[in-house]
């Protein structure tokens, strides 16, 4: 792939916004947010949802008029989040689906997640995959640890390539109890996905926190894509807060392109993905 294909990440369902001023919870913030991630070279946007606590939300109404609205005012591709929180219930997370996006997230496996754990039992994944089989939408595969990898790949040899039958998988590196963020296990991810996943898998990469950086540059030297946003960070430096979610999706823009690998359009992205309307 000549090309980057740069995810955002704007909200997430850990930050707090009476912390974090700039984090977008509202759904005019988050479409703010997604016509500039856009312009700043974004092509997939990763949704989580607040209520009017700013609290994460699996609303289905909400998620609905997310999904309605970010495809009037932009081209992203629509990736909704179907891990909620780690306090949401299956059945909830099942449902997100219901909202017909573009895209959802499918993690491997569970994971211990800082103080909590954030649960995903096999028979939870298997479902959440064929759901997404029969209604057309793409998955990304979300690894956050290598034995996730495995699973994968345990997941396509019994139940099947998924819609458009192309495999996009997205390392998340640096959870606290999950795999690190560093240059190392973006190789030992890359090398898995190489040895165990189809042919032509691709695969971006997330780091958490002050592991951004480093996974962002390893995921380009080793040929993959990349997810920032205010879900995986909060701060752009040493002592300088982000000052919005474009602010991080230009830096990656920046990179990429310094890698001779500039970030692709949203078109370029739909037609990568294999997705039901890539013509």
């Amino acid at each position: 792939m000549s090309g980057t294909l740069i995810t955002v990440a704007p909200t997430g369902a850990e930050v707090d916004k009476g912390e974090v001023p700039a984090l977008p919870v509202t759904l005019d913030e988050l479409v703010a947010t997604a016509v500039a991630c856009e312009r700043a070279g974004a092509s997939i946007i990763h949704v989580h949802l607040r209520d009017d606590d700013a609290k994460p939300t699996l609303d289905p109404v909400r998620l609905r008029d997310a999904v309605a609205a970010l495809r009037d005012t932009t081209d992203l591709i629509v990736q909704l989040s179907t891990g909620g929180s780690v306090r949401d219930g299956e059945a909830a997370r099942l449902a997100v689906l219901d909202a017909e996006p573009d895209m959802a997230s499918c993690t491997m496996g569970t994971v211990n997640f800082g103080p909590d754990v954030f649960t995903n039992r096999w028979d939870f994944i298997t479902e959440l995959h064929a759901r997404m089989i029969d209604r057309a939408v793409v998955p990304e595969y979300e690894l956050f640890d290598l034995g996730h990898v495995a699973s994968l790949a345990r997941l396509l040899d019994q139940h099947g390539l998924p819609f458009g039958e192309h495999v996009h998988v997205d390392f998340v590196l640096g959870v606290p109890g999950g795999a690190a963020g560093d240059a190392s296990t973006v190789t030992a991810f890359a090398e898995a996905v190489r040895r165990y996943l189809p042919e032509g898998t691709t695969f971006s990469a997330t780091g958490i926190g002050r592991t951004t950086l480093p996974v962002m540059y390893a995921s380009l030297a080793h040929g993959g894509h990349l997810r920032v946003g205010m879900e995986d960070t909060v701060s752009f430096a040493r002592r300088q807060p982000v000052k919005g979610n474009d602010q991080l999706v230009a830096r990656a823009a920046a990179a990429a392109e310094l890698a001779q690998r500039p970030a692709i359009s949203t078109v370029e992205a739909r037609k990568l993905l294999r997705m039901r309307d890539a013509d």
